[in-house]
């Protein structure tokens, strides 16, 4: 699948930072996945979805199958990971984060 760079017709939002794409801004669209600002395709490290801190891609045990700019932002760190709770944790970011994923 590859990313094309478009002029926004209609509004939308980055499927990386979740910000809104203006009208007539450029973004990068691909067929079934949406489309992302220009800048967060540069993006070589994913976010913790619990924390927002760093999810330490560079030491994850799935590194080497990892595509960074395609993977889904719903990445956890290893100090998340562990919590005793962790999976209720991980459930109450993500529908605060992607509200459209409760539908």
């Amino acid at each position: 699948m590859s990313w094309r760079k478009i002029p926004m017709k209609f509004p939308g939002t980055c499927i990386v930072c979740n910000e809104k794409i203006e009208v007539n801004e450029i973004g990068l669209w691909a067929k079934g996945l949406g489309v992302k600002h220009e800048k967060c395709a540069e993006i070589n490290e994913l976010r913790c979805l619990v924390c927002n801190a760093s999810a330490g891609c560079l030491q994850c045990e799935f590194q080497e199958n990892c595509d960074i700019p395609n993977v889904s932002q719903l990445c956890i760190c290893k100090k998340c990971s562990e919590e005793k709770d962790a999976f209720n944790c991980y459930q109450k970011s993500s529908k605060k984060k992607f509200p459209i994923l409760n539908s």
